[in-house]
């Protein structure tokens, strides 16, 4: 079965962000989560309960960082932190199978160029059109100077929203398995220190990492330089010898 035209999927891509976006904002994750502390005391019910967050939570576009914390004060640190990432790759896998589902064929680089071209002429054009080819194309070229695995770990290290993060990564065309191994290793970091601050607190928290958000933003921030260091050096150097080739 052949993708939809680049300016409908598009179109429709925008509809269900707006949707997501508009339900977070009349049905906030404080109030949700709040709701779950009367459960802490049954382990099972509790369980049951964050995991039903964690399902929902693409159709609000909350952010992964609150249920982290959440499941950090219901189960503490050991049992917290394998309970918190395996709640985020369980999270982010419906947009990214969504993405790939909707970009069809383009997400692999696999659809035959002539017909590509046939089909972006035929295609209605839309206001959104250039700006989708455009961030497609820059997503493109952070992927092939990154590589899959250090771009998706590169941009859950990063202060990003994570449902962002997860829909470049699937237009980009990196598989499944190297999406779920960068996830787990970008996310380690902010989920740790949400289920450490969890874990501490007398009650619930509902703002993530608390005080703790501006160090471990920094840390993240400069471990996305560190990994992003080679290719970028690599990048400008190679833009260098073709500038200077061709004088």
């Amino acid at each position: 079965m052949s993708a939809l035209p680049v300016s409908t999927r598009v179109l429709a891509g925008v509809l269900v962000a707006s949707a997501a976006v508009t339900a977070g904002l009349l049905v906030s994750p404080s109030s949700v989560v709040v709701a779950v502390e009367s459960l802490a005391a049954n382990p099972v019910a509790f369980g049951m309960a964050v995991a039903g967050l964690y399902l929902v939570r693409p159709l609000f576009a909350w952010p992964t960082t609150p249920l982290a914390a959440v499941v950090g004060y219901g189960y503490g640190i050991t049992m917290g932190v394998p309970f918190a990432l395996g709640g985020v790759i369980v999270t982010v896998t419906p947009v990214f199978l969504g993405v790939r589902i909707a970009v069809g064929d383009d997400a692999d680089g696999s659809t035959d160029t002539q017909a590509d071209e046939r089909e972006h002429e035929r295609a209605p054009k839309s206001p959104f059109t250039g700006l989708f080819q455009r961030t497609n194309a820059v997503i493109d070229r952070y992927y092939e100077a990154a590589g899959p695995l250090r771009g998706v770990t590169a941009s859950r290290l990063a202060p990003v929203p994570s449902d962002l993060s997860t829909c470049a990564a699937a237009v980009s065309g990196v598989s499944f398995r190297t999406f779920v191994l960068g996830t787990l290793l970008g996310e380690l970091p902010w989920t740790l220190g949400a289920v450490v601050v969890g874990a501490s607190a007398g009650t619930v928290a509902t703002d993530g990492v608390g005080e703790l958000g501006l160090m471990l933003s920094v840390a993240c921030c400069l471990a996305v330089l560190c990994l992003l260091a080679g290719p970028v050096y690599r990048v400008v150097r190679s833009r260098q010898q073709r500038s200077t080739g061709s004088r």
